[in-house]
């Protein structure tokens, strides 16, 4: 069976009714401002993607677990949250199901990320898949680790030591995603989320390739 090959399992991921409609489509249509300026763009039309990308370039030596190395100024896929695509935190916070309904949504955009890139020859170079997950306190980010470390990819954290201009654009990028949650669900909007640190995870091309890399191809966006 083709991984999303029913309209049963599109109405899975239709997110209910905004809390607040119209604040929900300012804010999304900043945000895509936003990723017009990067270069942001969509690889997948799967109806659970819950990632965009960017094509960056890595800014220090890493050497990951499963044997992948990047080197400074080699290119990287770079993930951006698909914020229409995730699904929302119930009303009385996250449970069970939501945790299971996030973990399908990844293993869907990461096979749909290894097709995508294994359809772009103009992408070969791709050394990594790189995202910057934000995370309300340190200790969830641990957790974070641990979980995005069953699909391979590593955390590294380092001290931070952001000049004002970067604690400036870091406090800006809580604003909004405290904006987008309140727009969403405002009961899932917690005290703590203007005080969210940043985890940084690295997956090595080869690991996305050999873990995700398997599964039928489906609906990914050629450009």
């Amino acid at each position: 069976m083709a991984l999303w090959d029913s309209a049963e399992r599109g109405r899975r991921w239709r997110q209910p009714r905004h809390s607040h409609p119209w604040l929900a489509e300012l804010l999304f249509a900043f945000d895509e401002r936003l990723r017009r300026r990067r270069a942001v763009f969509e690889y997948s039309r799967h109806p659970s993607c819950i990632f965009r990308l960017e094509i960056a370039r890595a800014r220090r030596p890493l050497v990951l677990r499963e044997g992948g190395r990047v080197h400074p100024g080699e290119r990287i896929a770079r993930l951006h949250f698909w914020n229409e695509h995730v699904p929302p935190i119930p009303r009385n916070g996250a449970t069970i199901a939501w945790a299971r309904r996030m973990q399908v949504a990844i293993g869907d955009a990461l096979r749909e990320l290894a097709r995508y890139l294994a359809a772009r020859p103009d992408l070969a170079d791709i050394a990594a898949i790189c995202a910057d997950v934000p995370n309300a306190t340190s200790a969830q980010r641990d957790k974070l680790a641990r979980i995005m470390a069953h699909y391979g990819f590593d955390a590294i954290i380092e001290p931070e030591h952001l000049p004002f201009g970067g604690r400036l654009h870091r406090f800006g990028e809580n604003i909004l995603i405290s904006l987008i949650i309140f727009a969403q669900n405002a009961a899932a909007l917690r005290a703590d989320t203007l005080k969210r640190v940043r985890l940084p995870i690295y997956l090595s091309r080869q690991t996305l390739q050999s873990r995700f890399g398997g599964a039928p191809a489906a609906t990914a966006v050629r450009s």
